[in-house]
């Protein structure tokens, strides 16, 4: 592949970096999309050309990771990729910065300004539950020349062949959820890079975008980009420094979606958690916003006043109240989070 002829939407006379980039495009970026951004600026601004495999050599890359952090930073809407008539890549515009909001579809943040109810009816598709596929079914599926190439795209993405229940699960992605040839590519990429190969979870984020009425790569790009980081601020809150389990997926999927929380809400929840008690935070979390959600307590106001009252009925019965240790409850695993959540509240 030869040179790239590089231009430019508006005017770049150093090697500068928007502060747009800085603070709502670079956190999530990997190492070689990084690089492949930065790299572009500085040619740019020196006026140079380049090519895919110049790129490449540069940072010890193949061009297959170079072709990817292109296609990444378009999705993001900070290039466009430039074809000729024989469908190669002739060219690249870099495009001006934007703010992240105007990156994202617009149903993709109703749920912060509704109530858990309006969000639950108004916005929340329901999702078909997942068939059980028969062999006739699967042989059907594969026979399918657009299944097929999904099945090998995905089989080249993972590194191995995909067992029964894979084959299963992309046949309910594809099939019940909907999602498109190209978004489901999006969606196995995704999963990959963050070292997440199982279908199970593959599966669990398919419904989240399928919930989420996502029906593109590039509105994936931008809810994931949001949602990662408000997981990444949820499991700090809770302090843990890994990626989520399937379960703990399951958790704050349950508090954003099923309960309506924003996310201050459950990291008050979060917090108080912590204060409590050095394990099994996720469920003593839950067990908090499942209370809160229980007595319509949706904002931070709604939680003060909830103390408040607590408290006033606390000190009307002081002579019925039998002390005990506070945190004896949850030590042996009785879970009884109503309990636990009127004592952090009476302190």
């Amino acid at each position: 592949m030869g040179s790239l002829h590089l231009s430019l939407d508006g005017f770049l006379e150093y090697t500068t970096i928007s502060n747009r980039f800085i603070d709502d495009y670079m956190l999530e970026a990997n190492d070689a999309q990084l690089k492949v951004y930065l790299y572009l600026v500085r040619m740019l601004s020196s006026h140079m050309s380049v090519s895919v495999s110049d790129i490449a050599d540069k940072f010890n890359h193949t061009e297959r990771e170079v072709t990817k952090a292109l296609h990444y930073w378009e999705r993001m809407g900070l290039l466009s990729l430039i074809y000729n008539e024989d469908k190669e890549l002739s060219g690249i515009r870099l495009e001006t910065p934007g703010t992240r909001k105007e990156h994202f579809q617009p149903q993709l943040y109703v749920a912060a300004s509704q109530t858990a109810e309006a969000v639950t009816t108004a916005t929340v598709p329901k999702i078909p539950e997942k068939p059980s596929y028969s062999l006739d079914d699967m042989k059907a599926f594969k026979a399918d020349e657009n299944a097929a190439q999904l099945l090998f795209i995905s089989e080249q993405y993972i590194g191995k062949p995909l067992s029964v229940g894979d084959v299963k699960s992309m046949m309910y992605i594809y099939q019940e959820l909907k999602l498109n040839s190209d978004l489901i590519d999006y969606l196995i990429q995704y999963c990959v890079e963050r070292g997440k190969r199982d279908f199970r979870y593959i599966e669990k984020v398919a419904i989240t975008w399928a919930e989420a009425k996502i029906s593109t790569a590039k509105e994936a790009a931008g809810y994931v980009q949001q949602s990662d980081k408000d997981t990444f601020a949820i499991m700090k809150a809770l302090g843990r420094m890994t990626d989520p389990t399937t379960k703990e997926i399951d958790f704050i999927s349950r508090w954003k979606r099923d309960y309506g929380f924003s996310k201050d809400i459950i990291l008050e929840a979060c917090n108080r958690a912590v204060l409590a008690t050095d394990k099994h935070r996720f469920e003593y979390t839950d067990g908090i916003l499942a209370n809160w959600n229980k007595q319509n307590v949706h904002t931070i106001n709604d939680i003060l006043q909830t103390e408040e009252n607590y408290k006033q009925t606390k000190n009307s019965s002081k002579g019925s109240i039998i002390t005990t240790n506070k945190f004896n409850s949850f030590k042996q695993n009785t879970y009884d989070f109503s309990e636990l959540e009127r004592e952090i509240l009476s302190n």
